[in-house]
């Protein structure tokens, strides 16, 4: 599954946005979702699922307990990707930058 493909599900990008906070176990995960999406603990565990196939998530066992934690490769790799766009919304933040300059100056 290619990573934009991943990123695209809401459920999926607010999993990685829960592990940039650091390594949960997976009940932890499963009930935050849960609550918020209204989904159920397999329906979290498909998508976890799916996170730790494509590369974006590590599992490691304590004990019962599934810990996920975060990999950042697979965004470095998005990332990358995105440079070729950049322009497209540098250059009108470049030209935001420049007008709230000159407002400063003028106010």
């Amino acid at each position: 599954m290619h990573a934009l493909d991943v990123l695209g599900d809401p459920v999926r990008r607010r999993l990685l946005e829960l592990l940039a906070d650091g390594e949960q176990p997976a009940g932890a995960l499963a009930a935050a979702i849960g609550d918020e999406f209204g989904i159920s603990q397999p329906a979290v565990s498909m998508h976890l699922r799916v996170l730790r196939e494509a590369g974006f998530t590590t599992v490691r066992p304590e004990g019962a307990r599934r810990l996920y934690a975060l990999d950042p490769e697979p965004l470095a790799e998005v990332d990358r990707w995105l440079e070729g766009f950049r322009r497209f919304w540098e250059q009108r933040l470049d030209a935001l930058d420049t007008e709230l300059a000159r407002g400063r100056r003028e106010g």
